[in-house]
């Protein structure tokens, strides 16, 4: 089997699919300038090596809790901004490739769609990368989590008329996303 990330849900959809784990969505704080570019899925029970330093010091990466900045758009979130966002690893048998592919909410034939909804990053203007997930249509939040703290943010993605062609894509409309698996 194949094993992919679920972003924005607890749980693995399918039923040839089986949880691997699941957990909070993290990464680097979006003004950080020598941030790493990937979100991570971070298990909910973590283990420590042998040897760990309690407290901060200067020259270390950081790894932040992610947070949604969905304000009032359309489609997901109209409720969720600020909160913290949930991940699940899948597994799924039988499979032997897995594939996100951005402007669409169906696979291709022969492939299996697990699960469809909105591109996401981070802001344009922020200092940090990002890339790009796709984050379930149904996403989930962090239950009390709602409190502003920023950390990793994800946003909506629209697409840009010029190089992309528009039509088929159209200027300003958030992009759609599958992930697919075979």
């Amino acid at each position: 089997g194949i094993t992919y990330t679920r972003w924005g849900r607890t749980k693995c959809p399918g039923r040839n699919t089986e949880l691997v784990y699941s957990g909070y969505v993290g990464g680097s704080y979006w003004t950080h300038k020598g941030a790493a570019v990937d979100y991570l899925c971070m298990p909910k029970n973590p283990d420590w090596n042998y040897e760990y330093t309690n407290g901060t010091s200067g020259y270390k990466g950081y790894v932040f809790g992610a947070e949604y900045e969905t304000y009032n758009y359309i489609g997901i979130g109209k409720s969720d901004h600020n909160y913290d966002v949930p991940c699940a690893v899948c597994r799924t048998v039988g499979s032997t490739s897995v594939l996100a592919v951005p402007g669409k909410t169906k696979c291709e034939k022969s492939w299996t769609k697990q699960y469809s909804g909105y591109l996401m990053s981070g802001y344009h203007g922020h200092e940090a990368a990002s890339q790009y997930i796709c984050l379930d249509k149904d996403a989930e939040t962090l239950p009390g989590t709602s409190a502003n703290k920023d950390g990793k943010l994800l946003y909506l993605v629209e697409a840009r008329c010029g190089s992309l062609k528009c039509p088929p894509y159209y200027e300003g409309r958030e992009l759609a996303c599958v992930v697919c698996t075979k």
